[in-house]
């Protein structure tokens, strides 16, 4: 089972994510972590990566396709993995799919949890003041104002992603706003409906 999950921050892909991760037996492969394995693991691509990343540059999709095309290749992804946060450009989704094919390997589903944006960032905004009421500290990333540029940067690089591979046919839509038992159950109801 080949998956992409695609949805703003907030939108539960961890959760889901860490879930399909024990129902299925496949990894979750952060893009970040890679990264960070390859490099201390000092692989040529890790190497690649450490060089642009020392110097203070964004590593290039192709690096980054690198580390994901080596680690596909471990024992614990053979059956599988999910995508959590890659592709994020239509150009990263198509290198991806181009190194799959290389591979004889293809995506089962691209799976986007479709959310309100004003609900979420009201979700926020509410778990904030709650935080600061309780006499905490607000996150970073719990923050309304870092969160609100996180969505309008989600919006303007990844969502064209999701009309890409609506485009192809593989994006199936879940309403990420409902119960975290009921997103489950609708992404469980997409892989068995592709099963036939």
């Amino acid at each position: 089972m080949r998956l992409i999950l695609l949805g703003p921050p907030g939108a539960g892909k961890g959760t889901q994510s860490a879930r399909l991760e024990q129902k299925y037996g496949i990894p979750q492969l952060s893009t970040g972590d890679m990264l960070r394995a390859a490099v201390k693991a000092g692989t040529p691509v890790g190497l690649q990566a450490k060089a642009v990343m020392d110097a203070g540059g964004l590593v290039s999709d192709e690096i980054v396709l690198g580390i994901i095309a080596a680690r596909i290749e471990e024992p614990d992804a053979h059956n599988g993995f999910i995508l959590d946060g890659f592709p994020r450009t239509v150009a990263q989704a198509k290198g991806l799919e181009a190194m799959l094919r290389e591979k004889h390997k293809e995506l089962d589903a691209v799976i986007e949890l479709v959310v309100d944006e004003a609900a979420l960032l009201a979700r926020i905004e509410n778990r904030a003041l709650e935080t600061v009421a309780a006499g905490g500290a607000v996150r970073a990333d719990d923050n309304p104002e870092a969160f609100h540029k996180r969505l309008v940067a989600y919006r303007e690089q990844t969502a064209p992603v999701s009309e890409y591979f609506r485009g192809v046919g593989e994006l199936h839509d879940v309403d990420g706003m409902a119960a975290v038992d009921e997103v489950s159950a609708a992404i469980d109801k997409v892989l068995a409906g592709l099963a036939h």
